[in-house]
This record gives C-alpha cells, sequence and structure tokens, in this order.
C-alpha cells in the first residue's frame, strides 16, 4: 500500500460530508487524521443506521482516522486543540460561517505562528460575497447552483441521487490541499486553502454557463437523454430493462443503423443525415430506435450494440449494482463489524490498498489527551 502522506498530522474540525471526504482521502494516503469532534458527536454518524448499525456517509468517509472528543468552548480542550495544532501539518475546518473565528483558531492567525501550516476552510459559499455568511447543505446548492434546472425531466426538476456538490467540494478540497504540499516541500511555507460547494460546483457547471453567456441557450432537462447530441439517451426493451446508448459521429450512426436498428438506410434519411438534424427531429428518431428496442430483450440489444462498436451502458438497479461485475471492493472494519465497501476509483501499481478502521465516537480521546497533554499551554 502506498502511503506517500506517512508523517504528516492532520487535524481536522469536520462535520458532514464535504470535509471529512478531504480528510479521508489524506487519511488513505498515509497521513494521522485527527478528527475533532463534538461530545455529541459527528452529525453524519446518525444520518441513517443502515450499515449493521452505523451510517453509510459516516462508514465511507471516515476509515484510518483517530476521533477526540472536544467541546472547543472549553478552555481546557480548546488548549488542548492549539497543542494539536502545534505539531500539526494540516488544519481543516467546515463549521458554520465565523464559528472557527470565534473559537479562536482563525486561519491566518494559526498560519502566523506556525508558518509551514496548510490550512483549509470548507464553506457553503466562500469568503467574500454578499453569501458568505449563509449555512448551504447540498441540495439547497445543487438549486442555487442551477444544477437543479438542468436535471430531471419536462415533468418538473430533480436532484442528482448523491451528495454531487458535497463531493464536488470535497474533491476540489483535496487537490488544493494536494498542490499546497507540493508548494510548500518548494517554499518551506503553507498557505490558506478556502473551498466552497458553490464555487466547486459552479466550475463543473461551466459547460452550461457559456452556451447560454454567450451563445444564448438555454440548457433543458432531458432525462436520461443528451441535450445537444441523438441518438443518445435510454431506450426500453421488451423485457423491461433499458439500456442508454450513444452516437457520437457519423461512422458510428451509420454502424447503428446497419448493425442495430437493421435498416441500413436509415442512416441516408434526410432528417437524420447529422447530429444537428437529429436533434432537430428527435421524436421522429426516437420512435424509429424505439420501435425496434421494444421488441427484442436487451441482451439482444446490447449484443448488437457490440457487433456495432456502439457505447452502451445498462439502466443499473441498486440490485444490478450490488453484483455488478466490474465492482472493486475493499473491506473497512468499522465499530460493529467489517464492511464490504466499493474501492476508490484510483489504483495505484494495479494493487487495492489496505484501509484503517472506522473510529467510534472518542475512541482515541484519552490517548491524544495523554500525548499532547504536555503540549496544551501551561495556563489551562
Amino acid at each position: 500500500m502506498h502511503r506517500d502522506l506517512e508523517g504528516m498530522l492532520v487535524v481536522s474540525v469536520e462535520q458532514a460530508v464535504a470535509a471529512p471526504y478531504l480528510s479521508g482521502r489524506l487519511a488513505d494516503a498515509g497521513a494521522r487524521v485527527i478528527k475533532v469532534e463534538r461530545p455529541e458527536g459527528d452529525f453524519a454518524r446518525n444520518y441513517d443506521s443502515l450499515v449493521h448499525g452505523e451510517s453509510a456517509y459516516f462508514v465511507w468517509l471516515n476509515r484510518g482516522k483517530e476521533s477526540i472528543c472536544l467541546d472547543l468552548k472549553e478552555r481546557g480542550d480548546a488548549d488542548l486543540l492549539a497543542a494539536l495544532l502545534e505539531k500539526a501539518d494540516i488544519f481543516i475546518q467546515n463549521l458554520a460561517p465565523g464559528v472557527i473565528e470565534r473559537l479562536g483558531f482563525a486561519p491566518d492567525d494559526l498560519r502566523r505562528r506556525n508558518p509551514r501550516l496548510i490550512t483549509c476552510s470548507i464553506s457553503g459559499y466562500g469568503d467574500e460575497g454578499p453569501y458568505r455568511d449563509l449555512k448551504a447543505y447540498d441540495l439547497l446548492v445543487q438549486a442555487e447552483s442551477g444544477l437543479s434546472s438542468l436535471t430531471g425531466n419536462e415533468a418538473g426538476l430533480a436532484r442528482v441521487g448523491v451528495s454531487v456538490c458535497d463531493i464536488a467540494a470535497g474533491m476540489t478540497a483535496f487537490q488544493a490541499v494536494l498542490q499546497a504540499i507540493i508548494g510548500r516541500e518548494r517554499t518551506g511555507v503553507g498557505r490558506h486553502v478556502s473551498v466552497s460547494l458553490y464555487h466547486a460546483l459552479s466550475d463543473w457547471m461551466n459547460v452550461p454557463y457559456l452556451q447560454f453567456a454567450y451563445g444564448g441557450k438555454v440548457p433543458v432537462r432531458a432525462g436520461l437523454s443528451h441535450p445537444t447530441i441523438a441518438p443518445y439517451g435510454a431506450f426500453e426493451c421488451a423485457d423491461g430493462k433499458a439500456v442508454l446508448l450513444s452516437i457520437q459521429n457519423e461512422r458510428e450512426w451509420v454502424n447503428f443503423c446497419a448493425d442495430v436498428l437493421g435498416d441500413a438506410a436509415l442512416a441516408t434519411d434526410p432528417r437524420w443525415t447529422s447530429n444537428s438534424l437529429r436533434v432537430e427531429n428527435r421524436p421522429a428518431l426516437e420512435a424509429a430506435v424505439t420501435a425496434v428496442f421494444r421488441v427484442h430483450p436487451r441482451d439482444e440489444m446490447v449484443a448488437r450494440l457490440e457487433k456495432g462498436r456502439i457505447a452502451y451502458g445498462r439502466v443499473s438497479t441498486m440490485e444490478d449494482m450490488l453484483v455488478h461485475p466490474q465492482n472493486r471492493y475493499v473491506e473497512v472494519d468499522t465499530p460493529t463489524g467489517p464492511v464490504r465497501c466499493l474501492a476508490p476509483g484510483a489504483l495505484f501499481d494495479r494493487t487495492l490498498p489496505r484501509f484503517g478502521p472506522v473510529p467510534a465516537l472518542g475512541a482515541h480521546t484519552d490517548a491524544i489527551r495523554g500525548e499532547f497533554a504536555m503540549h496544551a499551554r501551561a495556563d489551562t
């Protein structure tokens, strides 16, 4: 297992998803991550209890960390956090706007005392602008960023099925912190990283933004169809199972007509001889495709798509996903027993990683207090 960040100490005053995503990836890379929780714990511990008593979100994002419970309004606990930060390489926080400053741990002040410290604050809307003091949660930002205006179909708007804004912020923060680590190796000086859910997701919204800002194109909610490419969407087969296919160029269109639809002449139909025309005449096009797909089972249509070298994806249910042949798994220990999780997306040297356990609430409080108590301020 690659432990590229071994020897680094990360202290994270964190909750929910975005910051734990960041610190979790740092832990996966070998850093020592001390997760600072309220006495009642990170509220993500109680999002559900579906993983034999544990929360699915918490199990996913908190492997390999140490948990310490601190009440930062209490002087002794605040002093202990200060002692941790004197030794830390990275400090992460995603408390509500202004809270970390009121507690006496403003990132700029911390970096003046420890210039090598890398600080990362994750918020809803960032450090500046008229919305900087607003609380924000994933679904709120899906709406605020315009993402929900693109998601769904003609019947209405829909939530993206996972916490995409939180995850985007966590991924963005991970990239930025790794860049800061590289920068510190060159300069000897840390830096402050500010990431917001809104800005992380709005970066992902650049294509519809640019299309609208420069071309006046208003994105449409297309369900499982692509708004600007056709045919590119889901088609139900005779057995009630659906397959989503994608035609990317004219060569594929010709193959699709011959090998999948069984009618090579459709490729030269004047309504469909270019992607722009296929989009313009989408209803007739999709009717022609549907007429073929609905009389054959999905396995037959998949075989035809593979013959024509047409890209496709089965529209999987969660039952399908559970047994998907392409899945990779890792096992993680939790306070209530081992859990098999889907593996992270990246492999190093084609090897599955091994991860540390998910901590019980406050499991490391006594040990960390004992380790760092001597470094706490003498006036505690």
